[in-house]
C-alpha cells in the first residue's frame, strides 16, 4: 500500500554508551544530544540535509540537567529554528509518550521533521564527585518548551516517613505481593525470576551498547553475596536497574511526504503503527488494594493492540521495560505472553544490564528496535515504558511496512484507569495482616529497616508501618512468606510499628 503523506516514519536512529573516567573527556548532556542528532541524521542516509529541515526538537528529561530550555539549546547548537520545542517531566514511560505525541503531531500535519532524544550523564556526575572535580553543564535556552507528562511525585509524604521513597524499596513490595498471588514459595519464585533475568543478561552480553555486557548465571543473579549484595528483599544488586551510566539515544521521525521529498531510501524507513499511554488511578503504592497487580498496565496493553490494530501473534520483536523483574512479569501478564516465549522479552538486555539511563531507556529500546526491524523487513516490534512504580505506562508499535489502518495513540478516554485509591490511616493499633512488605539492607549486607503495607483485622483499613529494627526479627521476617502474615501494629511516638506473630 502507499502510505498517506502524513504517515509518521522513523528514518534515522542512533545510540551510544561512553565509559569514561577522565573528567577532561566527559561529554555534557548538550554535547551528547548534538552527537546523537548528527549520528541519527547520518543513519538516515541523507545527513546534514535532514538536520536543516528540523521543525520540532523534543528532549526527554535529563536527570540532573536543569536548563531553562533544553530543546532550545539543542536547536541552537544544531543551527536550526524549531517551531515546536518539547520536553518531559520525570518518568521511564515518557520517552515513548513523547514519541507517540510527536507521531500524532506529524499525522495531524503540525510537524514534519522531528528530532527526539535523551541522555543520561549520572556516571560522569558520580565520577566527578568522587574526584572532587566540578562539572558545568550548559544552562539557559531562550523561551520555555512545552512539557509532557504528569507532575505528581511518586511517593506520598506518609510513604516517605516510613522509608518508602525509592524504586529499590517499592518494586520489591510489588514483587512480594505478586509472588504471594501466584502462590509460590520464596525459593521457587527466586529461581523463576533468576531464570527470567538470566535470559536478559544473555541479550546484554551481545549488545555493543550495554553498560554490563556480561552473561550471568541464575545462581549469580539470585545469590546474595559481597559482590551481589541484597538491596531490598527479595532483590540483590543484579536484579536492580543500573542508573549510573553515560548513555544517549535518539531518532528522527518525519512525515512520509518529507521522507519522499528528501530522498530517504525505503530500506531506512520504519513506520509508526500506534501506541498508548495510561496512568494508575491509585497513584501511590500504599493506596493500591492489589499491590501485585497493575490495571493501568493491562489497559495500556489492550489500547496498544487496539490502536495499532495488531495482536500478540503479529509481533515478532519485543522490549519490555525491565527496571526490576516484577515490571517484566506484569508486562507479560498484560500483553499475554509467556515469560519464556522464544521471541524473547528484550532486545537490549534491560535496565539492570544494558543500562537504565534515567528517563531515556525506552529510547534505547526504540533505537535498537529500528535497526532490528530494518534487518527483518515486514516484522513488527513492540516497545514499552514504565514510570514511577508500575504507575505510568506507554507503548508503541513499529514496522517497515506501513499500517493499512490509521495509526493512533489516542486513548479515547482519560489515561487513568483502575480502582479508586484506598484511604491510608496515619495511626494504627490492633491485630493486623501484612498485604506486602520488604526489608532494606545496608551496604554491608545487614538488614536495616522493615517496611509493611497492611490492614487492620477489625475494619480492613490500610496502614503503613515499620518493623522492629532488630536483626533477629528482620531475618525471621524474610525467612518465611510475609504476605498474609498476622501480627500486631502499635503506634509509638511518630510511627506505626508492626510486630509479627
Amino acid at each position: 500500500m502507499t502510505p498517506d503523506a502524513n504517515t509518521p516514519v522513523v528514518i534515522g536512529a542512533s545510540q551510544f554508551t561512553i565509559k569514561e573516567k577522565n573528567p577532561e573527556k566527559f561529554l555534557d548532556p548538550l554535547q551528547m544530544l548534538v552527537r546523537i542528532a548528527k549520528e541519527s541524521a547520518e543513519d538516515s542516509g541523507i545527513g546534514e540535509k535532514l538536520i536543516k529541515n528540523i521543525d520540532t526538537v523534543a528532549v526527554v528529561n535529563v536527570a540532573g540537567w536543569t536548563p531553562d530550555n533544553a530543546p532550545g539549546l539543542v536547536a541552537e547548537a544544531l543551527g536550526v529554528t524549531a517551531t515546536t520545542e518539547l520536553t518531559t517531566e520525570v518518568g521511564g514511560e515518557l520517552a515513548l509518550t513523547l514519541v507517540n505525541n510527536v507521531a500524532e503531531r506529524i499525522k495531524a500535519g503540525s510537524s514534519q521533521v522531528a528530532f527526539i532524544a535523551g541522555s543520561n550523564n549520572l556516571a560522569q556526575a558520580t565520577q566527578a564527585m568522587k574526584q572532587q572535580v566540578p562539572i558545568e553543564w550548559p544552562k539557559g535556552g531562550n523561551g520555555a518548551p512545552e512539557r509532557i507528562g504528569a507532575t505528581t511525585p511518586g511517593n506520598s509524604d506518609l510513604e516517605k516517613h516510613y522509608g518508602i521513597n525509592a524504586p529499590t524499596n517499592v518494586y520489591p513490595m510489588i514483587e512480594n505481593a505478586l509472588r504471594a498471588r501466584r502462590q509460590r514459595g520464596i525459593d521457587e519464585h527466586q529461581q523463576k525470576i533468576g531464570e527470567l533475568m538470566h535470559r536478559f543478561t544473555k541479550v546484554a552480553a551481545s549488545n555493543p551498547h550495554a553498560w554490563f555486557p556480561i552473561e550471568r548465571s541464575v545462581e549469580e543473579i539470585t545469590t546474595a553475596n559481597e559482590s551481589n549484595r541484597m538491596i531490598s528483599f527479595p532483590y540483590p544488586k543484579y536484579m536492580n536497574a543500573v542508573l549510573n551510566t553515560d548513555q544517549a539515544a535518539g531518532i528522527f521521525i518525519v512525515s512520509q511526504a518529507i521522507a519522499n521529498q528528501l530522498g530517504v531510501p525505503q530500506e531506512k524507513r520504519v513506520y509508526w503503527w500506534g501506541g498508548a499511554n495510561t496512568y494508575e488511578r491509585s497513584w501511590f503504592i500504599s493506596e493500591r488494594g492489589a499491590i501485585g497487580e497493575s490495571p493501568a498496565l493491562m489497559e495500556c496493553a489492550q489500547r496498544t493492540y487496539k490502536n495499532a490494530n495488531v495482536t500478540l501473534d503479529d509481533i515478532q520483536h519485543i522490549d519490555f521495560y525491565s527496571c526490576f523483574p516484577v515490571a517484566v512479569e506484569l508486562g507479560c501478564e498484560a500483553y499475554g505472553i509467556a515469560e519464556d516465549d522464544p521471541r524473547g522479552l528484550t532486545i537490549t538486555g534491560g535496565l539492570p544490564y544494558a543500562g537504565g539511563p534515567g528517563n531515556n531507556y525506552p529510547m534505547h529500546s526504540l533505537a535498537t528496535m529500528i535497526q532490528r526491524l530494518r534487518q527483518h523487513p515486514g516484522d513488527k516490534g513492540l516497545v514499552t515504558g514504565n514510570g514511577w512504580y508500575v504507575t505510568k505506562h506507554s507503548a508503541t508499535v513499529w514496522s517497515t511496512e506501513p499500517n493499512p489502518n490509521t495509526p493512533t495513540s489516542a486513548p479515547g478516554t482519560e489515561p487513568t484507569t483502575g480502582p479508586e485509591p484506598l484511604p491510608v490511616i496515619e495511626t494504627a493499633n490492633g491485630d493486623a495482616v501484612v498485604d506486602s512488605y520488604t526489608v532494606n539492607y545496608s551496604r554491608e549486607g545487614k538488614p536495616e529497616q522493615g517496611i509493611v503495607l497492611g490492614h487492620l483485622v477489625s475494619n480492613g483499613e490500610r496502614f503503613i508501618a515499620n518493623v522492629e529494627s532488630d536483626k533477629r526479627v528482620l531475618d525471621d521476617f524474610v525467612a518465611q512468606e510475609g504476605v498474609g502474615r498476622s501480627g500486631k501494629v502499635t503506634h509509638r511516638e511518630d510511627r506505626n510499628i508492626f510486630t509479627p506473630a
